[in-house]
């Protein structure tokens, strides 16, 4: 599959509500197998599509547990509970990590490859990723949620606890 180029900010596709998904055909099959590649190559775990210049309601997760991929077409947040604090960074803004505050679950309601509807509730790092890529969809950045801006050094600590 094709590796597609990631949209760096400030570009304005980032900053826009998409458009929802009306079309469920091989090209949306294609674009998805490349936007997971794309994240895969480079060491994401969600990516949206108007990260790769898309404006549509189309993104993917897969934190590397036993849910593996997801495909969120047309996702819509139903339910949410309980909250989480920790560090986000982006594919979009390379280099850049902050705390940010997000529910520890949520509920989804969402569309598959084939337009067919699905349910999914996630908690922790999963709800987490989820709601960071649905955020993308509405033009919504993790930097209008920081709490605090994390350097490069001060992460490299976080990660070895």
């Amino acid at each position: 599959m094709a590796i597609l180029t990631i949209v760096k900010h400030p570009a304005e596709v980032l900053e826009k509500e998409c458009e929802p998904v009306k079309q469920f055909d091989k090209n949306l099959k294609t674009l998805l197998n490349n936007m997971y590649d794309t994240m895969l190559a480079a060491d994401g775990v969600g990516l949206a599509a108007p990260q790769v210049g898309i404006d549509q309601q189309i993104a993917v997760v897969d934190i590397g547990d036993e849910a593996g991929r997801i495909n969120l077409i047309n996702p819509v947040i139903l339910e949410t509970k309980g909250e989480q604090t920790d560090i986000e960074g982006c594919l979009s803004f390379p280099g850049l990590y902050g705390t940010v505050s997000r529910p520890y679950y949520v509920k989804v309601k969402a569309q598959d490859i084939k337009g067919r509807t699905f349910f999914l509730e996630a908690e922790d790092y999963l709800a987490r990723a989820i709601q960071h890529e649905i955020d993308h969809l509405h033009g919504i950045l993790f930097t209008s949620k920081v709490l605090k801006y994390i350097d490069e050094e001060e992460l490299e600590g976080y990660e070895g606890e």
